[in-house]
């Protein structure tokens, strides 16, 4: 079997007999007034972090969500959109599909504001989108790019870009490496649908989402995930793996580049009481200034005197200089 059938089958099980904790970290999901997540759902919680940010979903956007799962973020999703339709949910595995409609129905039954046509699940995957250009606002991933092949990936992200309105985000939450999987990890297609060796580095993870024309990439949330320890996983050492989630904006990519928001911030520290840089950034003396990276690297080579780049918070919620 190709490794994307590795993973149908393995998720065809786990959507059978559900495993808590399978193949990510423990955590409860987000929590909001009024919604109640059926335990089946969080039974089959398979993502690795969130990609429903609560500021991106203002006047009921249309939800395009790869890969049910549970339905749970999906019903998250539905929460704001609260409309017949409001969110689509593409999934591959037959399986997969039947529990998520199932759970959405109990959803139903113990949420007064939610109906199960608020949520459309069809088949399809994320190499195809079932979905006409430009007709979405958001599209959301949680745990599945990960797995795909470098290549595959690319697709995907090209996929999501297309669907998107201008301006529209896509969502997503997977796993980073904090340095190069091996290549027998990579191969173990196994593992791979488990979410443990497909996983870029957080580079090589930024530098596909641009290349699929994505001007701006914020990171919301950066943490430890899982370790593939050396005497496990057959290793020189032990391999971190990270969560990471962003946003990334459907906007032109800048001639310089795109913007990448990792939290940090440009504090200027010279005797005016403003520093206006005639590209747009205009700091106030000793008030940090959120920046992307990009800014960051030019103000702080140009006026490393006169100015203070604070770390990367891996933390970022909007504003800023772009």
């Amino acid at each position: 079997m190709s490794y994307l059938e590795t993973a149908a089958q393995f998720y065809s099980e786990v959507a059978e007999t559900p495993e808590v904790g399978l193949c990510c970290v423990q955590s409860s999901p987000l929590q909001f007034p009024g919604l109640k997540i059926p335990s089946q759902m969080q039974e089959m919680n398979y993502g690795c972090g969130t990609t429903v940010h609560p500021a991106e979903l203002v006047n009921q956007p249309t939800v395009l969500y790869v890969g049910v799962g549970g339905g749970l973020e999906a019903l998250q999703f539905a929460y704001f959109s609260r409309r017949p339709g409001g969110v689509i949910a593409v999934e591959p595995v037959a399986a997969m599909r039947l529990a998520a409609k199932r759970n959405l129905e109990i959803a139903a039954q113990q949420n007064s504001w939610f109906d199960s046509s608020f949520v459309e699940i069809r088949e399809g995957d994320a190499f195809s989108l079932p979905v006409a250009d430009a007709s979405v606002d958001v599209v959301a991933q949680n745990c599945l790019f990960n797995i795909f092949a470098p290549d595959d990936l690319s697709q995907a992200l090209k996929e999501a870009f297309r669907v998107l309105k201008p301006g529209g985000r896509l969502q997503m939450s997977d796993p980073i490496a904090t340095r190069p999987i091996p290549t027998h990890l990579q191969q173990d297609e196994r593992l791979r649908a488990m979410c443990l060796s497909g996983a870029l580095t957080y580079e090589q993870y930024i530098e596909k989402i641009v290349d699929a024309g994505f001007g701006q990439v914020e990171i919301r949330a950066r943490r430890p995930y899982r370790l593939l320890d050396r005497d496990t996983y057959n290793l020189e050492a032990n391999l971190l793996l990270e969560s990471l989630d962003s946003v990334a904006f459907k906007v032109p990519i800048p001639e310089d580049g795109a913007c990448i928001f990792t939290g940090k911030t440009a504090i200027y520290c010279g005797k005016e009481e403003f520093f206006d840089d005639a590209n747009g950034h205009i700091l106030q003396r000793g008030v940090p200034a959120v920046v992307c990276d990009k800014t960051a690297a030019k103000l702080g080579s140009l006026l490393q005197q006169e100015v203070m780049i604070t770390e990367s918070t891996w933390h970022y919620v909007g504003g800023g200089c772009c």
